[in-house]
């Protein structure tokens, strides 16, 4: 049983996390601001308008979290309430989604393979199945065309030329699920480009929703992919966790360091990025031995290959969170006494998960050009 102190603040900050999305939605969707005036104010119509946007996103992110909360309830494994995480800087002009998210802490020993798998799956199952039906509203629902006038008036000007080269461009990097859903729900004439969709609240929504559910997919250490993959395969969960992390460093940080760069900038981030990636095999469990040779081979085959494709790059909005997941969380998943296969039901869900994997993530989720 929680405390009533325990929900008081879980329930404070959710309040709290749901405002700051509807104030970043209002940012997104019609690019107005609470801190802004004349043209550019979010007004309380606009503020209420925005939770179309915050809604289903908080609301998905919530149904995930409930999925490893009812789960861990259920195989009588102590956890938080769910940890929802405010994240809001519109104050200094910076973009948000409006939260970091949200996590529930386990508290109890979780002593079998079946309950890691369970638990660790659970969720984002849940917040999938919720995104997809969302998704498929979205695109369903499209307003007409030229509703992006509403939020562009500009673009409605026979002789806009665009904005100019001194603007940053932004758009959404597109996923095989996302894809598939505008081909097959979508009219045409209605489908919005990618660098438009953040003007489309349940779309947004939906998309932001897929981020963090694959993200949560991945199949390394302890994410729930990570716990998927360490109840499909028991024997092997350990290398393909640090490969697979291996992979996703070494694409986060393709062209960090190539032969085009002025001497004087090499000789300044070789070292700065060799050191970050002796940090991000912190928790690995490797060799100091083993862990250079990785990281020094690593470097040298992207630089190597930068030099032979220089327009070849990697997605860098990668580097923190694979930092966080090598040096903060780890690589390496928890072991359990036995090597008990899952039954036949549980190995046709992890699979499933696997595949949700695949066709939800974006290797560039967010471009700015």
């Amino acid at each position: 049983m929680h405390s009533k102190k325990e929900y008081l603040i879980h329930g404070l900050l959710f309040l709290l996390t749901l405002i700051t999305a509807t104030l970043a939605g209002g940012e997104w969707v019609f690019g107005k601001s609470v801190l802004a005036s004349g043209d550019q104010a979010l007004t309380s119509d606009d503020f209420w308008k925005a939770t179309a946007f915050s809604i289903p996103f908080i609301g998905i992110l919530l149904v995930h979290e409930l999925g490893h909360y009812f789960t861990s309830v259920y195989h009588k494994v102590k956890c938080s309430l769910p940890f929802f995480m405010p994240a809001w800087f519109g104050f200094i002009g910076i973009p948000s989604i409006g939260t970091f998210g949200a996590v529930i802490q386990m508290k109890g020993f979780v002593n079998s393979r079946k309950k890691f798998f369970d638990i660790g799956v659970a969720g984002p199952l849940a917040g999938f199945v919720v995104a997809l039906v969302l998704l498929i509203y979205g695109f369903s629902t499209l307003p007409p065309a030229d509703y992006i006038y509403q939020v562009h008036p500009e673009y409605a000007d026979p002789n806009f030329q665009g904005y100019g080269d001194d603007v940053m461009d932004f758009e959404l990097g597109s996923n095989l699920l996302f894809w598939g859903l505008g081909e097959v729900f979508a009219d045409p004439e209605r489908l919005p480009e990618m660098s438009e969709v953040i003007h489309y609240p349940f779309l947004f929504a939906g998309y932001l929703s897929l981020f963090f559910t694959a993200l949560n997919l991945l199949p390394i250490g302890q994410l729930d992919g990570g716990h998927v993959i360490f109840g499909l395969f028991p024997r092997n969960h350990q290398w393909i966790s640090l490969v697979t992390f291996t992979g996703f460093l070494a694409f986060a940080g393709m062209g960090f360091i190539k032969p085009n760069l002025p001497l004087e900038d090499l000789l300044l981030w070789t070292p700065i990025y060799l050191g970050y990636l002796y940090l991000c095999y912190s928790k690995s469990g490797l060799s100091v031995q083993n862990k250079l040779t990785i990281i020094f081979t690593m470097a040298a085959l992207q630089y190597t290959l930068s030099f032979f494709f220089p327009l070849w790059e990697g997605y860098h909005g990668w580097l923190f969170f694979a930092f966080l997941l090598g040096r903060i969380m780890g690589v390496r998943h928890p072991e359990v006494s036995g090597y008990k296969e899952l039954n036949t039901t549980r190995k046709i869900i992890g699979w499933i998960a696997i595949l949700i994997f695949l066709i939800s993530f974006a290797p560039e989720p967010f471009v700015f050009k």
